[in-house]
């Protein structure tokens, strides 16, 4: 079937009738600042608040995530609650502060110090630290609590996100047995080797043994977890069915590609606004004649900026013919600052830029255009829409939606996307130019390649890209995983609870 926001609507309607939804996420998918025009709300650069804001305006429902703007406090309601989005309220967002020392331990320490490491192979050791663990275990209670209290003792589906809440499940299924869980975990899983440097593996697994489903992009990284917890607690897992049963519990495990709304994001891009933008983005930068690269990115140690702009610097060195004719246009948005590993990327993106245009620039013109910002969404598709190629060179990631971002832009079919053979989104997206980004003469090549490809044979490229994410939208991603809850027995006998509570 084609997935869209009325199926997904007619989905929850038909087969979760009694249940309500409760996301949860570390991250809010929206903040409200104090800037100099007043309070504003904005989205934050995440690629999972991008991809579930239009599945929580298609079913309503509650997302619990934690505040994090200055002016969060002011624009809830005494218990944390607002409508969103603000100019057509269509679900409610709970608000959870959490005190800054336990913020610090449970984001900055064990989640983004030693989970997220841990999750990804770039070779960065993770920090373990038995305080940060601590905070860890602390704040997945405290949203339990919460999302407790927003299901109210009644059936509800409780769909968790990402690594930061990996004790939430079971802590939610011992406060009330009758909540159907579902997680979906966005980065990748490793493998049992190197899970078991992770000195809490026991409590983890346990953790995530309370969910009914657990979810990640790829089919291997399903089969890494298996593993796991194979080799980790006493249960039994069924490898060719996906599933483990633990006790009187059974967690179905399973691959979901997750994805952008396209049909959405195609239209903002067509519309003058961002034709308007684009323009913006000529004047940034100069006014370029010649060759256009692009790469947007969160400043992160797993993204491969470094080795992307190293690659760019050989294409300079070893090809003179591109030098006052390429820019390359890297967004390097602000993040995690408060951990030293990116503290430290972000001096060293910065030092690498300057080397870079010091060398290969031409008169006024730097082969380099570094913004170390934060845009919108449409200020974003206003530079899809100029770029020749769109470089995303992740070293590890579970999917990456800048490529599909990308993609979905490009209404005119035309551009190319050279994409990591390590991003998740290479499995789906077979019609980009793949490279090893560890390998600076492939990686360079790549890019010598996107530049030079012939018309017909990017228009042929990019058609398919975009019949790949138009057929693989967000609402497929979000009702494959709600279909598979919604076939369960015990969803089955949430809702029927629920119905009979009701009379």
């Amino acid at each position: 079937m084609t997935w869209t926001r009325e199926a997904l609507r007619e989905l929850i309607e038909q087969r979760m009738t009694g249940l309500r939804l409760i996301v949860v996420s570390n991250r809010a998918p929206y903040v409200h600042q104090h800037l100099d025009a007043g309070i504003q709300c904005v989205q934050p650069a995440s690629g999972m608040a991008v991809a579930l804001d239009p599945v929580l305006r298609a079913c309503g429902g509650v997302w619990v995530a934690q505040g994090s703007g200055d002016a969060d406090r002011e624009t809830s309601n005494r218990f944390g609650r607002l409508e969103v989005p603000p100019e057509a309220p269509q679900y409610t967002l709970r608000r959870i502060f959490l005190p800054p020392d336990v913020e610090a331990g449970f984001y900055n320490g064990l989640a983004n110090g030693g989970l997220w490491p841990l999750c990804h192979i770039t070779f960065n050791r993770p920090r373990f630290e038995p305080a940060d663990w601590d905070c860890y275990r602390l704040v997945n209670e405290i949203f339990a609590d919460a999302v407790v209290e927003e299901a109210g003792g009644e059936p509800a589906l409780v769909f968790v996100q990402d690594y930061h809440f990996a004790l939430l499940p079971s802590l939610l299924k011992e406060r009330n047995p009758n909540l159907v869980v579902g997680h979906f975990w966005h980065a990748p899983w490793p493998n049992p080797e190197i899970f078991r440097v992770f000195p809490w593996q026991r409590d983890l697994i346990a953790g995530l043994m309370g969910n009914d489903l657990l979810g990640f992009h790829l089919r291997r990284h399903c089969v890494n977890f298996l593993d796991t917890v194979d080799q980790t607690v006493e249960a039994l897992v069924d490898h060719v069915s996906m599933e483990i049963r633990r006790g009187d519990r059974t967690t179905l495990v399973r691959p979901f590609p997750i994805s952008i709304d396209f049909e959405e994001h195609a239209a903002a891009a067509a519309s003058h606004r961002a034709a308007l933008e684009a323009r913006c983005w000529r004047d940034r930068l100069g006014d370029p004649a010649g060759l256009i690269g692009i790469g947007i990115d969160r400043v992160d140690y797993t993204k491969g900026i470094l080795e992307r702009l190293k690659a760019i610097d050989s294409l300079l060195e070893l090809y003179p013919e591109y030098r006052g004719v390429l820019t390359f246009v890297q967004i390097g948005v602000p993040s995690r600052e408060a951990v030293p590993e990116y503290r430290h990327l972000a001096s060293e993106i910065e030092e690498l830029v300057e080397r870079i245009n010091a060398q290969w620039s031409l008169g006024s013109r730097n082969p380099i255009a570094y913004f170390h910002t934060q845009f919108s969404q449409i200020e974003l598709m206003g530079l899809h829409q100029l770029a020749d190629f769109c470089m995303v060179s992740s070293l590890h990631d579970g999917m990456n939606l800048v490529a599909k971002e990308f993609v979905a832009s490009r209404n005119d079919e035309d551009g190319v996307l050279a994409l990591s053979q390590f991003a998740g989104a290479a499995a789906e997206l077979t019609d980009a130019l793949t490279f090893n980004p560890y390998d600076l003469d492939q990686t360079r090549e790549t890019i010598r390649a996107a530049v030079e490809m012939a018309r017909d044979e990017r228009r042929r490229r990019m058609q398919k890209l975009r019949e790949t994410v138009l057929g693989a939208n967000v609402y497929r991603w979000a009702g494959k995983i709600l279909s598979t809850l919604s076939r369960l027995d015990f969803a089955e006998e949430a809702a029927t609870a629920s119905c009979s509570f009701a009379h």
